[in-house]
């Protein structure tokens, strides 16, 4: 499994990011999470608001900061 972080750095990516890593460690995986904060690598994904979820390369959330069990229930 992979999970993407797309957003450029704001408050709400760096707040998403440190969700994404309690969720991942809470559910003890093993995943890759990268952050993405490239315009033109965000928009590939059709993505135009940030931050945004994508996990394997499917985007899961846009727009909000989603919760730490939101995350994990998407992980699973």
């Amino acid at each position: 499994m992979e999970v993407k972080i797309l957003g450029t750095g704001c408050k709400k990516c760096k707040q998403m990011y440190d969700h994404v890593i309690s969720a991942k460690e809470a559910l003890q995986l093993d995943v890759g999470v990268i952050k993405v904060e490239d315009m033109n690598e965000i928009i590939k994904y059709g993505v135009m608001l940030t931050p945004a979820l994508v996990v394997n390369d499917e985007v899961k959330i846009v727009g909000k900061v989603p919760t730490v069990e939101e995350i994990k229930k998407i992980m699973k």
